[in-house]
């Protein structure tokens, strides 16, 4: 099970955060300092579902907590708002010292990687290790945005049914090269149903708005500023190739490298067993 917290980000947005449990652990309530735990950060366009079944196998030992992030699933999208780095990485400062998550682990997926790692470089007093799965240090430049503005375009919105959802993001959508059902139920849950038909929960523009305020620039800087142990983590049919990754873990201070076969982008949600035999052995070494 999962309970909602209301966490106020920066500039007052509100934020929802999903604590996992069954039931959740009884001092595991806001405000609670020195509790061990962990704060999962979705990527662009994700929600905190979507680390649902890693957040079950975190709650067994320890108090685990994913958030939606500005713009993203039952979180708020105030159109005019901020949606930068500054933001993002002070709405998971903000989570962690309102959650009394004292000295967390922070686990992210592509841009919730990049919020960890630039968190943890900003507050090294709040955060104890850094889980980064699959995000590039490297500027992606003005085509990829380009890309991504012309790949929203194609979506065939509204979609008639979920199963619709389902297909075109795991079969039709150009960008797969072979079916890819996990990738198609990751979508079908960023999806809401609407009078016309089934529509994303978040704002389009707004993703762009918040990808154009990273894929510009290199991150390589803020890696080595991150002092605490850190595990980079890629799938092998993922975006972050293997040579990045290891020059990444190289330019961490402490830095740790793993990868999951048979994974894509979305390492943990289509192979989380191999994600999580990945992640746990360093998980236990941290809070050892």
């Amino acid at each position: 099970m999962a309970r909602r917290i209301d966490v106020t980000g920066t500039d007052g947005v509100r934020l929802a955060a999903w604590e996992f449990g069954d039931p959740p652990k009884p001092d595991a309530h806001p405000g609670s300092q020195d509790t061990p735990g962990v704060l999962l950060l979705h990527g662009l366009m994700g929600r905190a579902s979507h680390w649902a079944p890693t957040a079950r196998w975190l709650s067994e030992r320890h108090r685990a907590i994913a958030l939606d992030q500005r713009g993203h699933g039952r979180s708020d999208k105030p159109a005019g708002a901020a949606y930068t780095r500054e933001a993002y990485v002070d709405d998971a400062e903000a989570a962690l010292e309102q959650l009394g998550l004292s000295r967390a682990v922070l686990i992210g997926h592509a841009m919730g990687a990049l919020t960890a790692w630039q968190l943890a470089a900003r507050r090294p007093d709040l955060v104890s290790g850094v889980v980064i799965c699959d995000m590039r240090a490297s500027a992606l430049g003005a085509a990829s945005q380009r890309e991504w503005a012309e790949w929203f375009k194609a979506w065939p919105v509204p979609f008639a049914t979920l199963a619709d959802v389902r297909k075109w993001f795991g079969e039709d959508d150009p960008w797969v090269e072979r079916p890819n059902p996990a990738r198609g139920e990751f979508y079908a849950e960023v999806m809401h149903e609407c009078e016309d038909g089934w529509r994303p929960v978040f704002d389009p523009e707004q993703m762009l708005r918040t990808r154009e305020t990273w894929v510009y620039d290199a991150h390589w800087e803020e890696l080595a500023q991150v002092r605490c142990p850190a595990l980079v983590v890629r799938g092998l049919d993922g975006e972050l190739g293997r040579a990045e990754a290891q020059e990444m873990v190289r330019v961490l201070p402490r830095g740790q490298y793993a990868e999951v076969a048979d994974a894509g982008h979305l390492v943990h949600y289509d192979q989380p067993e191999g994600w999580r035999t990945a992640v746990e052995p360093f998980l236990d070494a941290v809070w050892a």
